[in-house]
């Protein structure tokens, strides 16, 4: 019996056609996975199944409910887990949770028996803001957001992008649970462990359906998109001259240690994967190491500069790159490119010759001046991190670069990263993808504020006896003794 039935379904915003005669059947109790390379219609198709969108052309019914007459009675079946948590950040746990419960009419204690064994883990931080929680905490309280209504269908877009892969586990087996209980699950996810967990997944791709079927029929049929071949190796320059050393390196908030005691170097050249659960403490040593924050005690020498002194320094001679690519999309490519060049200290002459330069590289001449936000995602990520390293810096950081990126574009992503690495340049790199760990020359994981092990990733597989990284990072990351 179907739950959920889409019929010839489009949507265009302006001249960007997001959905094109969009049909597929989700049945009762399914979980239903929606694939695909961001910017394939996945979000737009989330928002017209939950009511928020009316679809240009064709219908969709929810539980015999069509949405452009029923929006009522779907808005009281359906629970909605944006990709961004929604989550109010200075409410705290429990405000978060009854102001949702008070949207659907309902209270924390009618509802409390359908979320008790997820919200249970949280409730103990009931008074904490949702802003200061980690990315699993936050996931969890979402997740009790969306189904403190008792709902029949739960969609989920993209629900673990930035989370840890035991945070991101212990997601879907809350799913698993969830199924159990007869609730159909719609979830859309770059992660090819999460899309195997799902029954059947439907392909997007530039707003249309490209396929449909169980997971491993669609991840065979389109491997290249999903699962493509792993790069191999690639020889780099690497000299024997540490470019950051840290030692007995400690970050304290009051009595809480975030970062406990930590002693790693750095060669220039390397590629350096710095890995870690949420709340591990990874994100407060990059920001010391980035010049963004000053260590309560230790040292630290990044290119050569005091961590606690010359902080300004160290700003000007690095380059950086967030999950959100610090692109400015209002701007072309090339202005993007004057931009960062004038904030790094080039002169004129030398904008104008790297510009050429950067832009013959990546096959962007066509598109010098585009507006950035006209970009497909995959060239976005490839200008950002050029502009990151446009002033030919002795390092660049690199802070969860391809969140949410599909398998195909993250591989390219990691050609330019060993071509800059054959330069020279030091690459510092922040991931929850295990795969891209196995692409790192040495990596080191924290856990609880400590960097529990360190070294090449064939070493750290071999000394934990563990297949893959995966393996390495989920063994070690449950050893947490850290309350969130």
């Amino acid at each position: 019996m179907s739950t959920i039935d889409i019929t010839h379904v489009s949507k265009a915003y302006s001249q960007l056609q997001a959905l094109d005669d969009v049909s597929m059947t989700i049945e009762e109790g399914e979980v239903f996975g929606l694939i695909g390379p961001d910017g394939s219609g996945k979000t737009s198709l989330f928002r017209i199944i939950a009511t928020l969108l009316l679809p240009d052309k064709g219908s969709v019914t929810v539980d015999g409910h069509n949405t452009r007459e029923g929006m009522r009675a779907i808005r009281k079946i359906i629970g909605y887990m944006p990709g961004k948590f929604s989550l109010y950040e200075d409410l705290t746990v429990e405000e978060n949770l009854h102001f949702f419960a008070t949207l659907f009419g309902t209270t924390i204690e009618d509802g409390y028996d359908s979320i008790k064994a997820i919200y249970s883990q949280i409730e103990p931080f009931k008074d904490r803001r949702a802003g200061a929680l980690s990315g699993g905490m936050k996931q969890k309280l979402a997740l009790s957001c969306a189904l403190v209504h008792q709902p029949k269908v739960l969609l989920l877009d993209e629900p673990t992008t930035g989370v840890d892969p035991v945070s991101r586990k212990e997601l879907w087996d809350m799913l698993g649970m969830l199924k159990a209980r007869g609730i159909t699950i719609i979830a859309a996810t770059p992660y090819i462990d999460e899309i195997r967990r799902c029954e059947r997944v439907a392909y997007l791709d530039k707003g249309q359906l490209r396929g449909i079927g169980t997971a491993e029929e669609i991840l065979t049929e389109y491997k290249s998109v999903f699962n493509p071949d792993h790069l191999s190796t690639v020889e780099h320059t690497e000299e024997k001259e540490p470019v950051i050393e840290v030692q007995h390196l400690v970050k304290t908030f009051g009595t809480f240690h975030a970062v406990n005691d930590i002693s790693f170097s750095v060669q220039r050249g390397e590629i350096f994967g710095f890995l870690g659960a949420n709340g591990a403490g990874k994100t407060t040593a990059m920001r010391i190491l980035t010049g963004l924050s000053q260590p309560t005690a230790g040292k630290g020498r990044v290119l050569g500069f005091d961590v606690s002194k010359q902080y300004e320094d160290i700003k000007s001679h690095i380059g950086y790159m967030s999950q959100r690519f610090s692109l400015y999309e209002d701007m072309t490519v090339a202005e993007n490119l004057r931009l960062f060049g004038g904030i790094y200290g080039m002169s004129r002459n030398e904008i104008k010759k790297k510009t050429e330069l950067v832009l013959n590289e990546l096959g962007m001449e066509q598109q010098r001046d585009s507006l950035v936000k006209s970009l497909p995602l995959g060239w976005k990520q490839k200008l950002a991190f050029s502009t990151a390293i446009f002033h030919e810096p002795g390092i660049v950081f690199l802070d969860e670069p391809t969140g949410g990126v599909d398998a195909a574009t993250r591989r390219q992503f990691w050609q330019h990263i060993y071509k800059a690495a054959e330069r020279g340049i030091t690459v510092f790199v922040t991931t929850h993808y295990m795969d891209e760990a196995e692409y790192c020359d040495r990596i080191s994981i924290m856990v609880d504020g400590k960097i529990s092990a360190i070294g090449t990733p064939d070493e750290l597989k071999h000394k934990y006896q563990q297949s893959d990284m995966n393996g390495v990072f989920t063994l070690l990351a449950r050893n947490s003794t850290r309350n969130e």
